[in-house]
């Protein structure tokens, strides 16, 4: 019943719900409290309302913060509770008092100081915020952005400022059950000074040295480091918060990037959610300031996405425009007609080329490169289930999506079967169990398969760690787990260099990636991956969830996978291991087949799972299954040949399209040279261009 009661009210916790109840209790209690009155009834439920608020404002709780959509807000309530204060003295006999006139000017006074600290706080974050923000960029050394207030003044400064009342409202307190005005006019005059004093601390900000420069020497300052760096590919993204992971898959790969590589975003919040990188980055939120941006250098522009505002860099013609997408499966989205827009389309392999054939959008074959899948790289070929060891099998199903589509997964229908099946098989196997994060988050019905599953690993784990056929080297466990711990400790130290509270002008100014850091943490990284395997014994069932391990390690640790349709797949196929496949929807293993290119190497499981013996077979005896040579087809097919590796293959996808780039530019320059007046016109108008000087402006420049 709790758990029903969290999720309807949208909080984190139990806590949460108990802190949101009493809130919402505590002011009819003060308003009986006034009524009666009773002085100390009101002092203990104004602490209750007064500490409640504060922890659901510490948490960032969605109740509290959707409190002011139905007239309930944060000033609201403080101001209810200062009026049942008034209240409580005028039923106390206290109105033909100077106190209780005191304790009416005070609230209005100090209301009064709300709107100058409400402005000036606006103020101060509108005027940091910069046109543009960057990473990896050296604004430093080119204009003076200044440290912002202290982090104190502003975060979550309404609150702060309202708080301050506090000082007023327990001198009044006293001053009713002491009967002498003395505490309240105290009390008073802090709130009155404390509120005014920080307004003017605050206010040294709003103006002079103490703000960043405008947005038209921020830009000339990123123009002037652009001439400076020279890049050469650009990868453009925009999107939601939920979308990030769709330019941070592509990070590394242009980390490896043979020509100068550049990061263009146009949402804040996705800069505010990208993993550590050391390519440069640049956020442009607005359309106009990115147009007029200085990317004449670029010859190539990347994108992850088919987005509205990727017209804003789409109408540049200097440079030479590719699709590269963000996972490669049967979707429709991986077919958009938009696609057509670019000049050319990459592919991982053969299978990309042949659905833009059968799909017929628009785009031309000859449009289209296979460079396979660089992100893949980490994915280790199978050597067969090594000597003494028990095979591992991932289950690893995808979430149930927008559309209540039951072959979205196979959680609902198929998850309990699967996992009994493989946590009952014989000879053993071990079961990891990978749920994909979003899981639950639409269905309910999705969340509590998922907890039933989680369930039966775990009971399944305590049983097979009691079994005296199991035994663990405890020496090399606890070994392992104290390298983990010190590796964690390492990485958390290292992660505690950086300010994150840093606004967006402090971020813009300081944050160049340090690579001796950078390269420490990706070693790091690896080590924590090591051990982590090290410390969970090789027959051990486990549910792992949470970014690390990540997906790919559990792909390199694993002989076989059971998942649903999604890239998660198309991924382990480059493992060239055994997997199955759930038809969740019951569309029947030939069309099943048909529909989806990735399952045609599969073992197609019903929502029974009796098939899984297939596939359990075909990892212990590697020498009969029947799949493997079609795995191997369909690996290539997906994801193109093994050599050149696919960075290279994308590396020199990318130097032949600059090519055409830089022969295009050429030619137009030759036709200005030869006078071509329609060329000249159209380099006149591409963004960042300078207006053309005409003889009569030369002749006016000369005689002046």
């Amino acid at each position: 019943m709790i758990s029903t009661a969290i999720r309807v009210a949208r909080v984190g916790s139990a806590a949460e719900l108990a802190a949101a109840a009493l809130m919402m209790l505590g002011f009819p209690v003060l308003m009986v409290a006034a009524l009666v009155p009773s002085v100390y009834a009101f002092a203990a439920a104004a602490a209750v309302t007064y500490l409640a608020d504060h922890y659901l404002h510490r948490k960032g709780s969605y109740l509290v913060n959707r409190l002011s959509k139905v007239r309930a807000g944060l000033s609201i309530r403080f101001l209810i509770r200062q009026l049942l204060l008034i209240l409580l003295l005028a039923r106390m006999d206290l109105s033909n008092g100077l106190i209780f006139y005191g304790a009416i000017a005070c609230f209005i006074a100090f209301y009064g100081l709300q709107a100058p600290h409400g402005a000036v706080v606006t103020l101060i974050r509108n005027r940091r915020r910069m046109p543009v923000a960057t990473r990896n960029v050296d604004l430093k050394s080119r204009i003076n952005i200044p440290d912002a207030p202290p982090l104190g003044l502003l975060d979550r400064s309404a609150e702060k400022m309202l708080h301050l009342d506090l000082a007023a409202v327990v001198g009044l307190l006293v001053s009713a059950i002491t009967e002498s005005a003395v505490a309240g006019f105290i009390g008073i005059g802090l709130t009155l000074a404390l509120g005014s004093l920080y307004v003017l601390v605050l206010t040294p900000y709003v103006r002079g040295r103490k703000t960043p420069p405008d947005a038209d020497t921020v830009l000339a300052a990123v123009d002037d480091w652009l001439a400076e760096y020279r890049p050469g590919t650009v990868l453009y993204f925009s999107g939601s918060k939920d979308s990030a992971y769709q330019v941070n898959m592509w990070l590394e790969t242009m980390e490896q990037l043979d020509s100068r590589p550049l990061i263009l975003l146009r949402e804040r919040v996705i800069l505010q959610n990208l993993a550590p990188t050391t390519v440069p980055v640049i956020c442009v939120p607005g359309g106009v300031h990115l147009m007029n941006m200085d990317l004449s250098t670029v010859r190539v522009a990347l994108y992850a996405a088919n987005v509205g505002k990727n017209i804003h860099l789409l109408r540049v013609p200097t440079m030479k425009h590719v699709f590269i997408g963000h996972g490669d499966s049967d979707k429709l989205a991986s077919v958009n007609p938009f696609s057509k827009v670019y000049d050319e389309v990459w592919t991982a392999g053969r299978a990309g080329r042949d659905r833009y054939a059968i799909a017929d959008v628009g785009v031309r074959d000859d449009d289209i490169v296979e460079v396979g899948r660089p992100q893949l790289a980490p994915i280790q070929s199978w050597q067969g289930v090594p000597d003494g060891r028990i095979p591992t099998v991932l289950y690893a199903p995808t979430w149930e999506g927008w559309d209540g589509d039951p072959g979205n997964t196979s959680l609902v229908l198929a998850g309990e079967n699967i996992v009994k099946k493989l946590v009952k098989a014989d000879p053993p196997v071990r079961v990891l169990y990978k749920p994909h994060p979003f899981t639950g988050t639409v269905s309910a019905e999705a969340g509590a398969a998922h907890r039933r599953v989680t369930a039966l690993v775990q009971k399944a784990a305590d049983a097979r760690a009691a079994d005296p056929r199991f035994t663990a080297d405890t020496t090399a466990q606890t070994a392992a787990k104290a390298e983990l711990t010190r590796i964690e400790a390492r990485l958390a130290e290292l992660a505690g260099t950086g300010d994150d509270k840093r606004d967006e002008a402090e971020a813009s100014r300081d944050d160049v990636v340090d690579l001796n850091k950078h390269e420490e943490i990706a070693r790091l990284r690896a080590a924590w991956n090591d051990f982590y395997w090290q410390a969970l014994p090789s027959y051990q069932h486990a549910v792992i969830t949470g970014a690390e391990p990540r997906l790919y390690d559990c792909f390199n640790v694993s002989d076989a996978m059971v998942s649903d349709i999604s890239s998660v797949v198309s991924d382990f196929i480059a493992s060239g291991k055994p997997y199955a496949v759930t038809d969740s929807a019951g569309v029947g293993a030939e069309e099943f087949k048909r529909a989806n290119t990735a399952v045609r190497a599969a073992v197609i499981l019903s929502n029974s799972a009796k098939e899984l013996g297939g596939l359990l077979d075909a990892v212990r005896d590697p020498s009969a299954d029947p799949l493997a040579a079609d795995r191997d087809e369909l690996k290539h097919y997906l994801l193109g040949p093994d050599e050149p590796a696919s960075i290279d293959r994308f590396n020199g996808a990318l130097a032949a399209l600059a090519r055409k780039a830089e022969t295009r530019n050429l030619g137009q320059e030759a036709r200005i040279a030869a006078g071509d007046p329609e060329a000249a016109e159209l380099a006149e108008a591409l963004p960042g261009a300078k207006p053309r000087t005409t003889a009569g402006d030369a002749e006016g420049a000369a005689a002046g």
